[in-house]
């Protein structure tokens, strides 16, 4: 099978058919969700998906394809490969229908369809309470809905969205609103899991039900930063000066609704950033020597001076991606650098072997992370 592109549908959703482009973002935005929870798809998913945007097959027997697959192949079943395949069908094809309801019902019947025989307790509010360290927080997590008032609390958000008037004067005057829309409903945290996934779904749907065509590239590439803006729009510690901002969502979905091109780095988001704007520029100055761009107080990994120059700015390049909290692979590393096979599994092999990286275990063979 060819490498997958980072876009491994760019010759759909470049296209005219409508039906195809639009079958092709749906897919590649359900792909894209699953590194919220640091899961990757498989290339039997992905050649599935472009079976049923080719026309071959249908949305529908594209899914039961994908669920029969697991059922006669129990050995494919680990890593949560199999819980990224099907909940990948599963978004694609909500997202390919037009039916939408905006109301908790709708709501938890997203996270129902989606994790069905995936989680025991899907499309069942939660009923204890939790707390989930976060990267970005250095630890520290968010404070999510309390058990006894999720419900509640859900009807209570979408009654006041329902309510709301939204300005006719321009998009970019509604922005700030819809990011506290969206990080309130995520911050609930309703179910044990699949709760962002589940509340992009709804907010995709949403914004289709006001007239926003949503049809790019935005969360299929920048799922993760999605989530850490969440996280940053829901915490507090007046005690180091850190404060809930939207600002992050905001950039997010100034690309994702004007066709901005706003840097959207993980690395901004963590509450150790420092923003310094000279530090910030075009995509092709953020590959450069190795220490012209890495945040000093995140990176302790010595690189030899024997590392060719253009091996450090890969190294670098990949970490601004993954930092020390996301694993990564082969797959990966091509996508990320625009490079084959070979030259990955090589920069992957000089990286163990210099002690960068290290492999992950639970996380499916070839899984890496970069060591503190």
């Amino acid at each position: 099978m060819d490498d997958i592109k980072r876009d491994p549908f760019e010759e759909y959703i470049k296209q005219t058919e409508p039906a195809k482009r639009e079958l092709g973002y749906a897919w590649y935005t359900a792909i894209g969700l699953q590194a919220v929870d640091g899961l990757e798809t498989s290339d039997y998913l992905k050649k599935t998906a472009r079976e049923n945007i080719d026309g071959k097959i249908t949305i529908s027997e594209a899914g039961k394809l994908i669920e029969s697959y697991y059922e006669e192949n129990a050995d494919r079943s680990e890593d949560r490969t199999k819980e990224a395949d099907i909940v990948s069908a599963r978004i694609a094809t909500i997202l390919s229908e037009n039916a939408f309801t905006f109301s908790v019902p709708q709501y938890i019947g997203i996270h129902k369809r989606l994790f069905e025989g995936i989680f025991s307790h899907a499309g069942r509010v939660r009923d204890y309470n939790i707390s989930k360290k976060e990267w970005v927080l250095d630890g520290a997590s968010v404070h999510y809905g309390n058990a006894l008032e999720l419900r509640e609390m859900l009807e209570y958000d979408l009654r006041t969205e329902k309510e709301y008037e939204y300005s006719t004067d321009s998009i970019s005057s509604i922005i700030p609103h819809l990011a506290k829309f969206v990080a309130r409903l995520w911050q609930i945290h309703a179910f044990g899991e699949g709760n962002t996934r589940t509340t992009a779904v709804f907010f995709i749907l949403y914004l289709r039900t006001m007239g926003f065509d949503v049809t790019n590239d935005i969360f299929a590439e920048n799922a993760w930063y999605f989530r850490n803006s969440l996280v940053r729009a829901n915490y507090n510690d007046l005690s180091k000066g850190i404060r809930e901002t939207t600002k992050y969502l905001e950039l997010f979905l100034r690309n994702l609704l004007l066709g901005e091109t706003n840097e959207l780095k993980n690395r901004y988001t963590h509450i150790r950033w420092k923003d310094k704007k000279q530090d910030i520029g075009s995509s092709k100055q953020d590959i450069g020597p190795i220490k012209q761009d890495i945040d000093s107080s995140k990176l302790d990994i010595e690189i030899p001076d024997s590392v060719t120059n253009k091996t450090k700015q890969h190294i670098q390049r990949l970490f601004e991606e993954f930092e020390y909290e996301r694993f990564f692979g082969r797959t990966e590393v091509m996508n990320i650098l625009k490079i084959t096979a070979s030259p990955a599994s090589a920069l992957i092999k000089k990286m163990l072997d210099l002690g960068i990286v290290y492999p992950m275990k639970g996380k499916g063979k070839g899984k890496y992370l970069f060591r503190r």
